[in-house]
């Protein structure tokens, strides 16, 4: 299916990452389920911008009945059900290294803090889609990982292991869906330049990140979101439990 024909879920798809993501996909013409938790303003923009494209809905992902709820929103909104879902959303959280739980002080609240923000609520997602692929026969779902889990060059202990739990998820669930047409993928990016998460870090990494790759630049959200495009198109039809590193060459594998 055509990328201009499917209506895509994104999740946390108001803010940062996730709006380079709504952009991309409006500009090729998709319709785009904009889930949002606390960017009220920035989706409220992009509705009264893109009123026939876009649909937004406020819901906790980690929430089964709230994100249940908004499949069926959408659905009644676009008059048929969401084809691909976008697990972008991230629990608040800082790449700032020196502020980092060393592993002496992390607690578990922590870990399953990222786990509920990575693997439940992709799980969520996941579950609201099945009925409507299975009966389409067609599902893209891509979940955003890190490139951490190959290279921890900053141990951000919870978030990390969350991002390799949700990698482990995608390649089971690419397993157990591909006989429904449903293909299921991972991209992992480095650090962006910029999000609201990498807003505390400082330019000297983003310098030694650049002066570390073969492209001899940091990846911004716009060019992470192009590639997002490559798994929704019918070009990838083939493709399902892989995980792409979009990080400029920095990480192999």
């Amino acid at each position: 299916m055509e990328i201009r024909n499917q209506i895509i879920l994104v999740t946390g798809g108001a803010r940062g990452l996730g709006l380079a993501i709504t952009h991309a996909l409006i500009r090729e013409g998709a319709r785009v389920v904009v889930n949002y938790h606390n960017s009220e303003q920035s989706a409220q923009e992009l509705l009264k911008k893109y009123a026939e494209q876009v649909f937004i809905y406020q819901a906790d992902v980690t929430n089964a009945e709230q994100v249940k709820t908004m499949f069926i929103k959408a659905k009644n909104h676009f008059g048929h059900a969401i084809t691909s879902v976008i697990n972008n959303a991230l629990l608040a959280f800082k790449f700032d290294g020196d502020q980092r739980p060393k592993v002496e002080d992390l607690t578990w609240q922590a870990m399953q803090q990222q786990f509920d923000s990575a693997v439940l609520a992709s799980l969520n997602t996941t579950q609201a889609a099945l009925e409507d692929m299975k009966k389409d026969h067609f599902g893209r779902i891509i979940n955003i990982g890190t490139n951490l889990v190959q290279n921890p060059v900053v141990p951000y202990h919870d978030y990390t292991a969350a991002k390799a739990a949700l990698l482990a998820f995608t390649r089971t669930t690419a397993h157990d869906l591909g006989q429904y047409g449903i293909n299921v993928n991972m991209l992992s990016g480095g650090l962006l330049r910029k999000t609201d998460a990498s807003r505390a870090t400082p330019d000297q990494v983003f310098d030694f990140i650049a002066s570390s790759t073969p492209l001899r630049e940091v990846t911004t959200p716009e060019q992470f979101a192009d590639a997002v495009l490559l798994f929704l198109s019918p070009w990838s039809r083939a493709v399902t439990g892989q995980n792409l590193i979009v990080d400029g060459g920095l990480v192999k594998g």
